[in-house]
């Protein structure tokens, strides 16, 4: 059955999206809950969705709309919250309520019929196309390339920020990519679980593997392969019983997190009272 349902190009493409997500998850997932970034994250997530409503009204990709305001969204909170000592949970909301109200005006003033939004809303890997594969593959290179090529410093950076800038190292230059590369990994997820549901696969993974590491390339490398897991059993049960892809990914992600960490803290318990 496995073999016959990969057969269709469809899954195959859902199948790599799968892949390519949780290899972003793990990797950004990691440095956004370390770095304490994920109201951040779910900032910028929203503030995409008015690039997506502009993209339908210009008639472009709405993926990249999408990836233009998710970017000027990530370096708008953090040169303002600078400039001006605003607390980030301020401007993360505005950008937050800003992008959505934008994207609803923007689809409002669209010709003809109102597009489906439930895809970049909730997510729905079965639909997605061989070109957003291509554009994942692309974007999750660049997101593995800047993160491998100075991994050391994004260690440094992201357990004593003020101790590597006494080191000479740009601070505000890693700062600024780390929010270009977090833009970057949402346009990935987008079309996986939604805009709505993001925050929730890159945190999860990371969450559980907390629980077994805390070696930042061993938990990056664990989280990847839990997020697989869950995206690809996700994948398999929407694709069976006709449910949303998104929703169902995340539900099972946390189920697993509650359940692995019960039995976690179970065996934890039991090996201290030996």
């Amino acid at each position: 059955m496995i073999k016959t349902l990969f057969g269709y190009t469809f899954m195959q493409n859902a199948f790599m999206a799968a892949i390519l997500a949780s290899i972003v998850c793990g990797v950004i997932g990691t440095i956004i809950t370390q770095k304490r970034l994920v109201s951040m994250s779910g900032g910028i997530a929203h503030a995409s969705f008015g690039g997506i409503g502009l993209g339908y009204l210009l008639d472009i990709e709405p993926i990249i709309g999408g990836l233009i305001f998710s970017v000027l969204a990530s370096l708008g909170i953090s040169i303002i919250k600078r400039k001006t000592n605003t607390y980030s949970d301020t401007l993360i909301g505005m950008f937050w309520s800003f992008g959505m109200a934008l994207g609803i005006l923007f689809i409002s003033l669209t010709p003809g019929y109102p597009p489906d939004m439930t895809s970049y809303l909730f997510g729905d890997i079965l639909t997605v196309s061989s070109l957003y594969i291509k554009m994942m593959a692309i974007l999750s290179f660049i997101i593995i390339f800047f993160i491998a090529c100075i991994f050391n410093y994004w260690r440094a950076y992201l357990f004593d920020e003020e101790f590597t800038k006494t080191l000479g190292v740009n601070t505000l230059a890693l700062e600024y990519t780390l929010f270009i590369l977090i833009s970057l990994s949402i346009v990935i997820l987008t079309k996986v679980v939604g805009i709505i549901l993001v925050i929730a696969l890159l945190t999860i993974p990371t969450a559980i593997a907390k629980l077994f590491t805390y070696n930042l390339k061993n938990m990056m490398t664990l989280s990847s392969i839990i997020g697989a897991i869950f995206s690809i059993s996700g994948l398999l049960i929407s694709y069976q019983y006709n449910i949303p892809s998104g929703a169902t990914i995340i539900l099972l992600s946390v189920i697993g997190f509650f359940l692995i960490s019960l039995i976690y803290k179970k065996i934890s318990r039991n090996q201290f009272k030996q």
